[in-house]
């Protein structure tokens, strides 16, 4: 089953009107500059187009304007907090943007049940606060989280680096509350971990980049707060070492081992040299690094992560180390990760994959990558650095010193259709926490069951008949 794409939306005045009573003038952004902020992803690659923005406040404002976008057959973008890096949130053909910024509220709080209903504009470090606040834990965790919002990262199953212990975004979802194209509104939202009756209907929306329904709350899991946290930086030779490491510290501290960040010499030198006055952790230059944290409800970790370094030294795997030794100290080991990416622009181009190959096949993926993507560009920086606990290695590739940056970019697909094929050589795939959007879309049916692809634009056609919802995503 084919999806047709819609042509251009084109508005009359008077369906704008229509639109924009639904929220209030206040809320409809029509003016070019105001409405800027939404047409734009961070990166620059996609530049969107739209007549208007609405902001809806609440769920039965969303569910009027996809009653009127079905009656009127007019497609609508979804956008949370616009940090998206596939292109899934932009307006490439004029359509109406719905951003969900304004539905932020936190409605219950329940410790007992360990769960939290949150409006899907709320944003990642505030939902994170109020578990805080309660003396619980929200695991997710990701360097836009003081902009980004959980109806996107649901909308996307973002990532992170607390998925080695806790899962990603779908792991820690209990219920959904998503307005379909046709304005319907599913009641999903529930603090249950125990309810077979039929289908799991939640997981369909996450994930589906807002092309089946509008998510407008979620009912969240929360997890006992951590009584002591230790965070280290080690080094070590190889990517083979890292995965010996791995494996070590997850015998050592069993469930305790919250993250385990795989780090190259190259993002050092960027940072350090782009960064805003960030330091070297350690002394020297060593090929690779590993920033690690252990979390436990006890008063142990330290003792776990200084068993963890000293077994890795006695055998010959951890070449130097350093424990954080304070608060200001772990904030900025995690600094230092936060700001790999932004840190590539100064060097000009870079070309970016978001892969997951199964973690024992991390080091082979590695190095056949390597030596593909400097074959196809002489002088290409590979930059690879990640999750290295769950598979999942976000791959860049920096330009050649000295190349024109443009005709670098150009090479965007030849580079991906190399390093792609080196993740499909060991099983993994093209896109591990980002989504598809538009910017991997094509690339799919190459990579997609064909089963399992017909059954998504069946299910699409079924909950999405006039393909309204972000149309031109995914399929």
């Amino acid at each position: 089953m084919n999806i047709v794409q819609p042509p251009p939306t084109v508005l009359s005045p008077e369906l704008l009107a229509r639109f924009a009573a639904i929220v209030g003038e206040k809320y409809a952004v029509t003016d070019p500059h105001d409405a800027a902020p939404y047409l734009t992803e961070e990166r620059g690659l996609f530049q969107g187009h739209s007549p208007l923005v609405l902001r809806p406040g609440s769920t039965a404002e969303v569910s009027a304007i996809c009653k009127l976008a079905t009656e009127t057959k007019t497609a609508l973008v979804p956008q949370g907090g616009n940090t998206g890096l596939v292109g899934g949130q932009t307006p490439h053909n004029g359509e109406v943007v719905i951003s969900t910024r304004r539905l932020d509220k936190i409605r219950a709080v329940d410790t007992q049940s360990n769960a939290m209903t949150v409006e899907a504009g709320v944003i990642l470090a505030n939902a994170q606060q109020r578990a805080t606040d309660s003396d619980r834990l929200f695991p997710l965790s990701l360097g836009a989280e003081g902009s980004c919002t959980i109806g996107g990262n649901l909308s996307t199953n973002a990532g992170g680096i607390a998925a080695l212990a806790y899962g990603v975004a779908r792991d820690l979802v209990l219920g959904l509350e998503v307005v379909l194209a046709d304005g319907r509104i599913m009641h999903g939202l529930s603090s249950l971990k125990k309810d077979n009756t039929g289908y799991d209907l939640r997981d369909l929306f996450i994930g589906a980049e807002g092309t089946l329904g509008i998510i407008t709350a979620a009912t969240l899991k929360m997890f006992p707060r951590p009584r002591s946290i230790e965070t280290a930086f080690a080094a070590i030779a190889s990517p083979e070492d890292a995965l010996t490491l791995l494996d070590m510290s997850r015998n050592i501290a069993a469930g305790s081992l919250t993250s385990f960040e795989l780090i190259p010499q190259i993002a050092i030198d960027f940072v350090v040299k782009h960064g805003p006055s960030i330091r070297a952790p350690l002394s020297g230059r060593h090929p690779w690094y590993v920033l690690m944290e252990v979390s436990s409800p006890r008063d142990d970790a330290r003792d776990t992560i200084e068993a963890i370094l000293g077994k890795g030294m006695e055998d010959g795997i951890v070449n130097d180390a350093v424990i954080a030794a304070n608060l200001d100290q772990r904030a900025a080991f995690w600094k230092l990760r936060e700001v790999i990416s932004p840190a590539q622009k100064p060097e000009g181009g870079s070309i970016k994959h978001d892969i997951s190959v199964p973690v024992a096949a991390v080091p082979d993926f590695l190095r056949e990558a390597d030596a593909a993507v400097t074959k196809l560009i002489p002088g290409a920086r590979p930059f690879a650095f990640g999750h290295l606990g769950d598979g999942n290695i976000h791959y860049n590739v920096s330009q050649p010193i000295g190349a024109d940056m443009a005709d670098y970019l150009a090479r965007w697909h030849d580079m991906n259709d190399v390093v792609h094929a080196v993740v499909a050589k060991h099983g993994g795939s093209i896109s591990a926490e980002h989504g598809i959007g538009v910017l991997k879309r094509d690339e799919l049916p190459n990579v997609k069951d064909p089963v399992a692809l017909d059954i998504m634009r069946s299910i699409k056609h079924l909950l999405d008949p006039l393909n309204i919802l972000n149309p031109g995503k995914v399929l």
